[in-house]
């Protein structure tokens, strides 16, 4: 059956190559994240430890675009494995505090060439690669309000 409407097509589609290539960045990944014991999510999640050390749950929450029933499972897991920590916050009791550990640091200078050794599966200049990024960062900034006004 031919599709009768092209707005429906998936070559159409704006999410289609969006969510394909995600997909297959994540699994790119593995390889290099396997010695290291972490989940991409795990990754990211000290990404963003090693850059800011210290965050409320929420604050990472909203860095990282995940929500809580996400995020605490994934938290739960880095702490089993040593490279953070969590507490109640001294100033709300109501917040959790996700600090980065000795260990977790020392984990920052092994993930120091995931970077590279995934870049190179991508087959794009360095520039096209900074226009994408700057492309995608924009789309995000267009549903940041969305995205905070759900958090």
């Amino acid at each position: 059956m031919a599709q009768p409407y092209e707005q429906l097509k998936l070559e159409n589609q704006l999410c289609f190559p969006l969510y394909a290539c995600a997909k297959e960045i994540v699994r790119r990944y593995q390889p290099s994240l396997e010695p290291l014991d972490l989940t991409y999510t795990q990754y990211l999640v000290m990404m963003a430890l090693w850059e800011y050390e210290e965050q409320t749950v929420k604050e990472l929450g909203q860095r990282l675009w995940l929500d809580s029933g996400t995020l605490t499972p994934v938290l739960k897991k880095l702490e089993a494995k040593g490279y953070v920590t969590r507490r109640r916050s001294e100033i709300d009791e109501r917040s959790v505090v996700i600090a980065v550990t000795e260990e977790g640091r020392n984990l920052c200078d092994r993930a120091s060439k995931v970077p590279a050794e995934v870049g190179a599966c991508v087959k794009m200049s360095a520039k096209e690669v900074m226009e994408l990024h700057t492309l995608l960062y924009r789309m995000l900034a267009g549903m940041e309000e969305e995205h905070e006004s759900q958090s």
